[in-house]
Formats: structure tokens, sequence, C-alpha cells
């Protein structure tokens, strides 16, 4: 099957998560696999949130891909979101980029080596849940000792030249702040804000934001090489900055309990990326300190993770990148956080490399071309060729 009807149908399966259903997008993923004569096992999660592993002791590799996407609401596309129209050298829809685009290529890849009478030397894995933190995927996958270390390429979109080889960390913070109620003609005289307390935090994080953090050589080339790719990608004024400097987005501010009253609750979701160099612990003591009236209720902490350049898996990505590409191929880290993360701590090597229009991820008009998908299907089956041959 043709790798941009493979995407087409999987965007047409609504996997938005929240709420998170993948059972019919992993059937079809199943079903698919079946057909070509490799067989699966289904991991349900719950009765809703499916994942799909495609296991081979034997091999040391595994292609993997998420399937569920971020939710995306009719209005102003072009196409309808779970159309998968295929149309202008595109497919269209939510999750044509992130990431059904990359989990058609590996099928795809997989297909015709099969055709090719070739044995298939790679794992494969499908997972629910990557875009709320993978609980329900790759985490309860690895819970289950499901899946087991080796080098592992997920099928993330990445700049076409540029595989992905670390990812900054990630601090999720949920902050409860308490104030003193007053009568809001009196305030500031009378009453503390609690809201006012928020907001205060929330400047201050703008100091965080603008501190430099020391690394080896080593990483600083590849960060600074990082940081070129992503400024050629978004074309935004001041984005060279963000793979060195913290980044913070409060994402949920919500608090008070009338206009007249002098706030006495507010509740602030902080999402923070940490650069290499940063220490958490540290970080988060700072955070306290100037949030006095602040309790942090939950918190979800990830260190920057990072794969060895050196190791195979990269040399290889990279050689067959420039096969399809030509041009200059090098790895790359990462703004975002992925399920990599998860399989680092396990003593995964991971890589990431897919295809996709980085620009639209999330977005309106998600959409993906169908020379991409097919390129990323060639490097995968390039790939799959040289662990063969190992």
């Amino acid at each position: 099957m043709q790798v941009n009807r493979i995407c087409s149908d999987l965007v047409a399966i609504n996997s938005e998560n929240p709420p998170g259903a993948t059972a019919e997008v992993i059937e079809y993923i199943r079903v698919f696999l079946e057909g070509i004569g490799i067989r699966s096992q289904v991991f349900e999660a719950s009765k809703d949130e499916h994942n799909l592993i495609a296991e081979d002791p034997s091999t040391s590799l595994l292609l993997m891909g998420h399937v569920d996407v971020v939710p995306a609401r009719d209005e102003t596309w072009t196409h309808p979101p779970f159309s998968g129209h295929i149309e202008g050298g595109f497919v269209w829809g939510r999750g044509a980029t992130d990431m059904k685009g990359g989990c058609a290529a590996i099928l795809a890849a997989c297909e015709a080596r099969v055709n090719q009478g070739m044995e298939l030397p790679a794992s494969l894995a499908f997972v629910c849940d990557e875009e709320t933190g993978g609980k329900q995927g790759t985490r309860y996958l690895l819970s289950k000792k499901a899946l087991h270390p080796c080098d592992c390429l997920i099928a993330e979109p990445t700049p076409t030249r540029h595989p992905t080889i670390g990812q900054k960390g990630l601090s999720r913070l949920d902050v409860r702040f308490s104030g003193t109620p007053g009568h809001g003609s009196l305030y500031p005289a009378v009453g503390v804000s609690a809201i006012v307390e928020a907001m205060d935090l929330i400047g201050y994080m703008k100091t965080e934001s603008a501190a430099s953090y020391p690394v080896d050589e080593n990483l600083q080339e590849i960060i600074e090489a990082s940081s070129g790719v992503l400024s050629q990608e978004f074309h935004i004024e001041g984005v060279r900055d963000i793979l060195k400097r913290l980044t913070f987005n409060p994402g949920i501010i919500h608090g008070g309990e009338k206009s007249n009253v002098v706030a006495q609750h507010c509740d602030l979701e902080l999402e923070m990326r940490i650069p290499w160099g940063c220490d958490i612990t540290k970080l988060l003591s700072r955070i306290r300190e100037h949030a006095p009236r602040g309790t942090v209720v939950s918190a979800e902490t990830n260190e920057p993770s990072f794969t060895d350049p050196s190791c195979p898996l990269v040399s290889i990505t990279c050689s067959e990148i420039a096969k399809v590409y030509g041009g200059k191929t090098f790895p790359i880290v990462q703004w975002a956080a992925s399920d990599a993360r998860h399989l680092r701590l396990k003593g995964f090597r991971v890589i990431e490399y897919g295809p996709g229009e980085i620009s639209l991820l999330h977005a309106v008009d998600e959409r993906v071309t169908v020379d991409a998908l097919e390129k990323a299907s060639l490097i995968y089956q390039g790939i799959l060729k040289r662990y063969a041959e190992n």
C-alpha cells in the first residue's frame, strides 16, 4: 500500500488525547501487520487506551511511534481535521505530522522489506498517551517489562537532514497560592491577593529564563549547531536562545472568589523546559523561595536527556538520510519533550527521525508532504538493511 494512503487512513481515525482512545487505530495497525505476515500483541492499559508491540528478541533495533494526537476543532481548517484528505502533494489532518506520518512510513518500510522476501530485523512498538506524558503508553509498557533496552528510532517529525539525539528537560508544577481576603476597595492596604502572589512568581521566572548554564565543549557545539537549525525551521527572532535557556509557560491560572474581594485562592500550572547544565533541584528551591505563599501540590520533572552521537544508530541514520537527501547531515538536540526521555532512563539508545511540517505541529491545517513520507520510508528501509547486515 502506498505510504500516503496508509497515512491518510491513520489520520482518518480520530485518536485525540484527551480522551486518548486508541483501540481503533491500534487495530488498524495490527491488521496491517498481520496482512504482511508480522504477528503482534496488543497491550491494553485501559479499555480504550491500547498499545501494540511486534517484538523479535533477537534484534537490536526498535522502530517506534505514538498514535495519539492533540485535540482539534473543525473551525478554520482547509479540510476537516480527521479527513485524511490527500491534495496538492500533502496528506492533511490532525496527526499527519505528529506523528501518524512517521507511523505510516514505518509500516510502509516494513511492507517493502517483506515484499522483497526479507526478514524484518527490528521490533515494532506503537503506543498511546505520548501527548499527555506516556503513563498509559511507553511508561506502561516499560513497567510491564514489555520493552527491552536496545537501539530505538522514534519516528517523530524532525528537520529532513537532522535526526534528534537529545531533548531539554521538562518540569510541570501545580502551585496553589493562598492570600488574605479583604474588601477589594481597600487593596493593597488591606489583604494579600493570591492572584498577585502568582503573578509575582511569573515575573520572577523571567529572571530564571535569562540565566546561562555551562556545559562541556562537545555538547555546546551540538547546541550551537542545533540552534541554527531551529532558527532556520521557525524563522522566529530570538529562537536561537531556546536551547540554551530555561523557557517557561504559565499555561493555566485560576483564582479569586469575586471581583470586590481580595483573592484568597489562586492555582497556577507552570511548565518549564530545562536546558542542559541547569540543576532542577536548585531551580525548584529558588522557585519555592520566591513563592512564600505558594504550595507545590504536584510536580513532574525530567532531566535533559541525550544519546551519544558516536553510537552506531546515529551514524547509520545520518548515513541513510544523506543517501536520500544529499547535503550536510548531522544530529541535533531539541527544544521539546517526547517518549525518548522515558526510554533513555531505562538504558535505550534513542534517536528521533521522521517526516512532517514542524512549523505546523499541533496547529490548524497540520499536514505532511507525500514526498517526505516516501523519503522517510526509504530511509527506514536503509536503516533496516544496515541492521540486518550487522
